[in-house]
Protein backbone atom coordinates (compact mmCIF):
# COMPACT_ATOMS: atom_id res chain seq x y z
CA UNK A 1 0.00 0.00 0.00
CA UNK A 2 1.76 3.05 -1.16
CA UNK A 3 2.71 5.88 1.69
CA UNK A 4 0.49 8.90 2.17
CA UNK A 5 1.49 12.19 0.76
CA UNK A 6 3.47 14.42 2.78
CA UNK A 7 4.14 18.10 3.29
CA UNK A 8 7.16 19.98 2.86
CA UNK A 9 7.60 19.80 6.34
CA UNK A 10 7.23 16.17 6.59
CA UNK A 11 3.65 15.99 8.03
CA UNK A 12 1.62 13.25 6.43
CA UNK A 13 -1.56 15.14 4.26
CA UNK A 14 -5.18 14.46 4.45
CA UNK A 15 -6.29 14.08 0.78
CA UNK A 16 -9.63 14.48 0.88
CA UNK A 17 -9.63 17.33 4.18
CA UNK A 18 -8.90 20.51 1.48
CA UNK A 19 -10.44 21.58 -1.18
CA UNK A 20 -6.80 22.96 -2.14
CA UNK A 21 -3.15 22.48 -0.93
CA UNK A 22 -0.36 24.42 -1.49
CA UNK A 23 3.16 23.43 -0.70
CA UNK A 24 6.79 25.14 -1.68
CA UNK A 25 10.20 25.00 -0.51
CA UNK A 26 12.44 27.71 -1.83
CA UNK A 27 15.98 27.74 -1.71
CA UNK A 28 19.18 29.82 -3.32
CA UNK A 29 20.96 28.30 -6.41
CA UNK A 30 23.69 29.63 -8.35
CA UNK A 31 22.50 33.61 -7.14
CA UNK A 32 18.99 32.37 -7.81
CA UNK A 33 16.11 31.91 -5.28
CA UNK A 34 14.21 28.38 -6.63
CA UNK A 35 11.28 26.12 -6.06
CA UNK A 36 13.10 22.68 -4.62
CA UNK A 37 10.14 21.26 -4.04
CA UNK A 38 6.53 22.08 -5.52
CA UNK A 39 3.16 20.05 -4.40
CA UNK A 40 -0.51 21.55 -5.53
CA UNK A 41 -3.93 19.22 -4.85
CA UNK A 42 -7.46 20.53 -6.22
CA UNK A 43 -8.13 24.03 -6.84
CA UNK A 44 -4.58 26.19 -5.90
CA UNK A 45 -1.49 26.07 -8.04
CA UNK A 46 1.10 28.55 -9.11
CA UNK A 47 2.11 29.99 -12.50
CA UNK A 48 5.51 29.38 -13.61
CA UNK A 49 8.31 31.93 -12.01
CA UNK A 50 9.24 34.99 -12.37
CA UNK A 51 12.18 37.21 -12.19
CA UNK A 52 11.20 40.85 -12.10
CA UNK A 53 14.68 41.87 -11.26
CA UNK A 54 18.26 40.91 -10.89
CA UNK A 55 18.09 40.60 -7.26
CA UNK A 56 17.57 36.71 -7.86
CA UNK A 57 14.41 36.90 -5.84
CA UNK A 58 11.77 34.86 -7.34
CA UNK A 59 7.78 35.39 -7.29
CA UNK A 60 5.42 33.40 -7.36
CA UNK A 61 1.87 33.48 -8.46
CA UNK A 62 -0.71 31.75 -6.68
CA UNK A 63 -4.15 30.62 -8.79
CA UNK A 64 -7.52 29.64 -7.76
CA UNK A 65 -9.07 28.58 -10.93
CA UNK A 66 -12.49 28.16 -9.08
CA UNK A 67 -12.78 31.52 -8.32
CA UNK A 68 -14.25 31.70 -5.04
CA UNK A 69 -14.81 30.26 -1.35
CA UNK A 70 -17.67 28.62 -1.01
CA UNK A 71 -19.45 27.43 2.24
CA UNK A 72 -17.54 24.26 3.52
CA UNK A 73 -14.27 25.12 1.46
CA UNK A 74 -11.03 25.10 3.43
CA UNK A 75 -7.99 26.27 1.92
CA UNK A 76 -4.17 25.25 2.68
CA UNK A 77 -0.32 26.58 1.85
CA UNK A 78 2.74 25.90 3.53
CA UNK A 79 6.37 27.77 2.57
CA UNK A 80 10.05 26.76 3.81
CA UNK A 81 12.47 29.06 2.58
CA UNK A 82 15.63 28.08 3.56
CA UNK A 83 18.89 30.52 4.57
CA UNK A 84 19.18 32.91 1.61
CA UNK A 85 15.96 32.00 -0.01
CA UNK A 86 14.13 35.08 -1.08
CA UNK A 87 10.47 34.86 -2.15
CA UNK A 88 7.66 36.99 -3.21
CA UNK A 89 4.17 35.47 -3.37
CA UNK A 90 1.24 36.84 -4.64
CA UNK A 91 -2.17 35.99 -5.87
CA UNK A 92 -3.78 36.23 -9.82
CA UNK A 93 -7.03 37.87 -8.48
CA UNK A 94 -8.82 38.88 -5.56
CA UNK A 95 -9.85 35.95 -3.03
CA UNK A 96 -13.45 36.42 -3.38
CA UNK A 97 -15.91 34.54 -0.79
CA UNK A 98 -19.78 34.14 -1.25
CA UNK A 99 -22.73 33.47 1.16
CA UNK A 100 -21.35 30.68 3.51
CA UNK A 101 -24.35 30.60 6.18
CA UNK A 102 -23.35 26.88 7.69
CA UNK A 103 -19.64 26.41 8.32
CA UNK A 104 -18.18 29.00 6.22
CA UNK A 105 -14.76 28.91 4.33
CA UNK A 106 -11.49 29.10 6.09
CA UNK A 107 -7.63 29.00 4.97
CA UNK A 108 -4.51 28.00 6.80
CA UNK A 109 -0.89 29.90 5.65
CA UNK A 110 1.90 28.25 7.10
CA UNK A 111 5.49 29.50 6.69
CA UNK A 112 8.86 28.31 8.12
CA UNK A 113 11.76 31.23 7.64
CA UNK A 114 15.28 30.42 7.97
CA UNK A 115 18.18 32.64 9.16
CA UNK A 116 18.51 35.23 5.65
CA UNK A 117 15.38 34.48 4.19
CA UNK A 118 12.78 36.84 2.74
CA UNK A 119 9.07 36.52 2.17
CA UNK A 120 7.06 39.38 0.82
CA UNK A 121 3.87 37.94 0.93
CA UNK A 122 1.55 40.40 -0.67
CA UNK A 123 -2.05 38.83 -2.43
CA UNK A 124 -4.76 40.67 -3.87
CA UNK A 125 -7.56 41.80 -1.54
CA UNK A 126 -10.12 39.59 0.19
CA UNK A 127 -13.98 40.38 -0.73
CA UNK A 128 -16.39 39.53 1.73
CA UNK A 129 -19.71 39.42 0.15
CA UNK A 130 -23.20 39.86 2.06
CA UNK A 131 -23.75 36.34 4.41
CA UNK A 132 -20.06 35.57 4.22
CA UNK A 133 -18.31 33.80 6.63
CA UNK A 134 -14.55 32.99 6.49
CA UNK A 135 -11.77 32.29 8.97
CA UNK A 136 -8.05 32.60 8.02
CA UNK A 137 -5.18 31.23 9.89
CA UNK A 138 -1.99 32.70 9.34
CA UNK A 139 1.06 31.39 11.56
CA UNK A 140 4.63 32.06 10.83
CA UNK A 141 7.87 30.30 12.31
CA UNK A 142 10.74 32.51 11.36
CA UNK A 143 14.29 33.04 12.40
CA UNK A 144 15.41 36.43 14.45
CA UNK A 145 17.51 37.24 11.19
CA UNK A 146 14.75 36.19 8.65
CA UNK A 147 12.57 38.81 6.97
CA UNK A 148 8.58 39.15 6.93
CA UNK A 149 6.40 41.37 4.92
CA UNK A 150 2.69 40.57 5.04
CA UNK A 151 -0.15 42.15 3.90
CA UNK A 152 -4.02 41.85 3.72
CA UNK A 153 -6.56 44.32 2.37
CA UNK A 154 -10.41 43.24 3.19
CA UNK A 155 -13.25 44.41 0.52
CA UNK A 156 -16.68 44.62 1.27
CA UNK A 157 -18.68 42.72 -2.21
CA UNK A 158 -20.73 45.15 -4.43
CA UNK A 159 -24.36 45.25 -4.95
CA UNK A 160 -26.35 45.61 -8.42
CA UNK A 161 -27.70 49.04 -6.53
CA UNK A 162 -23.98 50.03 -5.52
CA UNK A 163 -24.71 49.32 -1.81
CA UNK A 164 -21.95 47.30 -0.08
CA UNK A 165 -22.81 43.90 0.92
CA UNK A 166 -23.14 43.67 4.71
CA UNK A 167 -20.65 40.30 5.69
CA UNK A 168 -21.48 38.13 8.65
CA UNK A 169 -18.30 37.46 10.56
CA UNK A 170 -14.44 37.83 8.73
CA UNK A 171 -11.69 36.37 11.50
CA UNK A 172 -8.22 36.91 10.35
CA UNK A 173 -5.27 35.46 13.27
CA UNK A 174 -1.72 35.65 12.50
CA UNK A 175 0.99 34.47 14.87
CA UNK A 176 4.39 34.68 14.24
CA UNK A 177 6.97 32.55 16.50
CA UNK A 178 10.79 32.86 16.91
CA UNK A 179 12.70 29.68 18.46
CA UNK A 180 9.12 28.82 19.41
CA UNK A 181 8.26 32.03 21.09
CA UNK A 182 5.43 33.88 20.31
CA UNK A 183 5.95 37.80 19.49
CA UNK A 184 3.29 38.52 17.36
CA UNK A 185 -0.01 37.98 17.77
CA UNK A 186 -3.00 39.74 15.45
CA UNK A 187 -6.47 38.52 15.64
CA UNK A 188 -8.93 40.85 13.91
CA UNK A 189 -12.67 40.12 13.81
CA UNK A 190 -15.15 42.24 11.76
CA UNK A 191 -18.73 41.72 11.26
CA UNK A 192 -21.60 40.88 13.52
CA UNK A 193 -21.82 37.08 13.25
CA UNK A 194 -25.58 37.18 14.24
CA UNK A 195 -26.43 35.98 10.28
CA UNK A 196 -28.25 38.61 9.46
CA UNK A 197 -25.53 39.96 6.94
CA UNK A 198 -25.20 43.44 8.21
CA UNK A 199 -21.98 43.90 9.43
CA UNK A 200 -22.67 47.78 10.15
CA UNK A 201 -18.85 49.88 9.69
CA UNK A 202 -19.96 53.24 11.78
CA UNK A 203 -19.12 53.63 15.05
CA UNK A 204 -15.90 53.58 17.78
CA UNK A 205 -14.46 49.85 17.76
CA UNK A 206 -15.72 49.32 14.54
CA UNK A 207 -13.72 51.12 10.92
CA UNK A 208 -15.38 54.56 11.82
CA UNK A 209 -17.65 54.84 8.65
CA UNK A 210 -14.85 53.15 6.40
CA UNK A 211 -15.37 50.11 3.80
CA UNK A 212 -12.00 48.67 3.76
CA UNK A 213 -9.38 47.88 5.84
CA UNK A 214 -5.79 46.72 5.36
CA UNK A 215 -2.62 45.55 7.63
CA UNK A 216 0.87 45.33 6.94
CA UNK A 217 2.78 43.00 8.86
CA UNK A 218 7.20 43.48 8.91
CA UNK A 219 9.13 41.31 10.86
CA UNK A 220 12.98 42.37 10.11
CA UNK A 221 15.92 42.91 12.31
CA UNK A 222 16.42 45.93 10.64
CA UNK A 223 13.01 47.76 11.82
CA UNK A 224 13.54 50.50 14.50
CA UNK A 225 12.01 53.70 15.25
CA UNK A 226 13.24 55.69 12.06
CA UNK A 227 11.27 52.40 9.93
CA UNK A 228 8.12 52.99 11.97
CA UNK A 229 8.04 57.06 12.00
CA UNK A 230 8.07 56.86 7.99
CA UNK A 231 5.52 54.63 7.73
CA UNK A 232 3.43 57.03 9.73
CA UNK A 233 4.82 59.67 7.48
CA UNK A 234 3.43 58.12 4.84
CA UNK A 235 0.48 57.04 6.07
CA UNK A 236 -0.53 60.89 7.73
CA UNK A 237 0.40 62.69 3.79
CA UNK A 238 -2.55 60.10 2.37
CA UNK A 239 -6.11 62.20 2.76
CA UNK A 240 -9.31 60.01 3.35
CA UNK A 241 -7.80 57.43 5.33
CA UNK A 242 -7.16 56.81 8.60
CA UNK A 243 -4.42 54.76 10.13
CA UNK A 244 -1.31 54.18 12.21
CA UNK A 245 1.70 52.17 12.70
CA UNK A 246 3.07 50.59 15.94
CA UNK A 247 6.58 49.10 16.82
CA UNK A 248 6.53 45.26 17.79
CA UNK A 249 8.12 43.80 20.69
CA UNK A 250 10.60 42.84 18.52
CA UNK A 251 12.10 44.66 15.81
CA UNK A 252 9.03 44.81 13.41
CA UNK A 253 5.96 46.83 13.08
CA UNK A 254 2.40 46.41 12.18
CA UNK A 255 0.16 49.01 10.66
CA UNK A 256 -3.45 49.17 9.85
CA UNK A 257 -5.33 51.59 7.55
CA UNK A 258 -8.91 52.67 7.16
CA UNK A 259 -10.54 53.57 3.45
CA UNK A 260 -13.03 53.40 0.85
CA UNK A 261 -11.39 51.78 -2.37
CA UNK A 262 -8.93 49.17 -2.17
CA UNK A 263 -6.70 51.26 -4.49
CA UNK A 264 -5.74 53.78 -1.72
CA UNK A 265 -5.57 51.11 0.65
CA UNK A 266 -3.68 49.15 -1.07
CA UNK A 267 -1.32 51.92 -2.17
CA UNK A 268 -0.97 53.53 1.26
CA UNK A 269 0.36 49.81 2.24
CA UNK A 270 2.87 49.32 -0.82
CA UNK A 271 4.22 52.67 -0.59
CA UNK A 272 5.57 51.24 2.59
CA UNK A 273 7.05 48.14 1.38
CA UNK A 274 9.08 50.07 -1.58
CA UNK A 275 10.61 52.38 0.99
CA UNK A 276 11.76 49.07 2.97
CA UNK A 277 12.62 47.82 -0.38
CA UNK A 278 14.82 50.57 -1.53
CA UNK A 279 16.33 51.43 1.66
CA UNK A 280 17.32 47.55 2.12
CA UNK A 281 17.74 45.41 -1.04
CA UNK A 282 17.49 48.79 -3.53
CA UNK A 283 14.71 47.27 -5.51
CA UNK A 284 12.28 49.42 -6.87
CA UNK A 285 8.73 49.41 -6.09
CA UNK A 286 6.82 46.06 -6.13
CA UNK A 287 4.56 46.43 -9.81
CA UNK A 288 2.25 43.24 -10.08
CA UNK A 289 0.37 44.17 -12.60
CA UNK A 290 -1.47 41.25 -13.67
CA UNK A 291 -4.14 42.52 -16.50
Amino acid sequence: MPAAPRTAAGVAREPERFRGELDLTVEPRHGRSVAVHQYHRGALRVLRPLYLDASGQVTYVVVNPGGAYLDGDRYRLGLTLAPGAELLLTTQSATKVYRTPHTGATQTFTARLAAGSRLEYLPDQLIAYRGARYRQDTRIAMDPQASLVLADVITPGWSPNGIPFRYDALRLRTAVTMGGRPVVVDNLQLGSGDGDGDAGTAGPGLLEGRTHVGTLLVVDPRVGAEQVDAARAQLAARLGLIGGATALAVPGMVLRVLGDSTETVSAALLAVVDDLRAAWTGQAGVDLRKY
